[in-house]
């Protein structure tokens, strides 16, 4: 049995919200090198019953985090909680010694990003953000596309965040103070990392913002998660961005999670280069020209094509998890670099202040 097969690695699970009990946890729990060996929540019944849920009684419970890390025997922190404590739980864990999953953004300022940035290089850890829309299928394909140079220079593309009316209305997400934003740092965030990722560009000049409080105010409002508390929404409920980048290349970032559209779509990238174009609007779909005329192609992502045979597939936060557990046992550098994330927070953060102060943000 090969070495990688026995090694198990230990980790430590720091806030046991829905995201850390929807994604996080099963996937741990499922991957055959991981021991799932420890769980932290503030309120403690909810980490008791993150334990429950997978049938582990042995996993140590705790509600200061702090003491959590004082477990040297741990080798991998998975950090779910709200936006606020990223940083500081973070670099907490990196000076512990342990490697870092932190979900995304980042963090909620850049100057707190930059942070952990320098603990991991600091303390030589690996630190990772949970931007699990680049381990879809389309997302793989389309970076194989683009890495192959099909596309030719991508000069022009779109991040896509639209929601026509899906306002998270549980936990902290209406929480300005907790979240540092609305729908530009809960889903515009994965849209933007997602096309800077595709175009491997993250040389930024400059940005314009515009955010919208809009629709914040409505009581009764139609909403997928039920009607939202007009006095608790103190986020904006739209925000759109315009970035620059160094090479003249150009990227428009629309998110909201209300909005009077029907053109709707979550992390989704559209890109336009010399040579062909590519968006993710209906499947993956690719688009150019040849011998005289243009075409589109859309590349089957289905695993099955045999009766009765779906085909082995894997979701992609299962993909996450396991390419992530693989850098730690094959000391590999991680899919998403702590480096890539950072750049995303500093252009929503200069998005937030652009709209603030009606004026452009500058990089260079």
């Amino acid at each position: 049995m090969a070495e990688q097969e026995l090694k198990k690695v230990r980790v430590g699970v720091i806030g046991c919200g829905g995201i850390a009990n929807g994604k996080h946890i099963p996937n741990l729990n499922a991957h055959p090198n991981v021991e799932l060996v420890a769980f932290c929540d503030i309120i403690e019944e909810r980490a008791v019953q993150s334990a429950d849920k997978i049938g582990k009684e042995d996993i140590a419970i705790y509600t200061d985090y702090r003491e959590l890390l004082k477990d040297e025997s741990i080798d991998v922190i998975h950090v779910c909680t709200p936006n606020k404590s990223h940083s500081f739980i973070t670099i907490a864990a990196l000076e512990a010694g342990k490697h870092v999953m932190c979900e995304k953004p980042m963090a909620k300022t850049s100057e707190e990003a930059r942070a952990m940035l320098e603990a991991a290089k600091r303390t030589g850890k690996k630190l990772t953000i949970g931007y699990d829309n680049r381990y879809r299928p389309d997302s793989l394909l389309l970076k194989k596309i683009c890495e192959r140079g099909d596309l030719g220079d991508v000069y022009f593309a779109k991040a896509h965040a639209i929601r026509r009316r899906a306002v998270p209305t549980w936990g902290v997400f209406l929480n300005e103070e907790e979240q540092g934003g609305g729908p530009l740092i809960d889903i515009g965030t994965h849209a933007l990392d997602l096309t800077l990722w595709l175009m491997d560009n993250y040389k930024v000049k400059s940005v314009v913002g515009n955010v919208y409080y809009k629709l914040g105010s409505k009581k009764d409002a139609a909403n997928a998660f039920g009607p939202w508390d007009p006095e608790q929404f103190t986020v904006e409920d739209s925000a759109f961005g315009f970035i620059t980048m160094e090479n003249g290349a150009t990227v428009a970032l629309e998110s909201s999670w209300a909005l009077n559209t029907l053109d709707v779509g979550e992390a989704k990238a559209t890109l336009c280069g010399t040579e062909a174009g590519a968006d993710m609007r209906d499947g993956l779909r690719i688009n150019g020209e040849e011998l005289g005329h243009l075409y589109t192609k859309q590349p089957e992502l289905n695993t099955g094509g045999v009766a009765y045979f779906d085909g082995k597939s894997e979701s992609q936060s299962a993909r996450e998890c396991r390419l992530w557990i693989d850098s730690i046992l094959n000391d590999t550098e991680p899919m998403v670099k702590p480096e890539q994330a950072l750049v995303v927070t500093e252009v929503l953060e200069a998005i937030y202040e652009s709209a603030r102060t009606g004026k452009t943000v500058y990089f260079t």
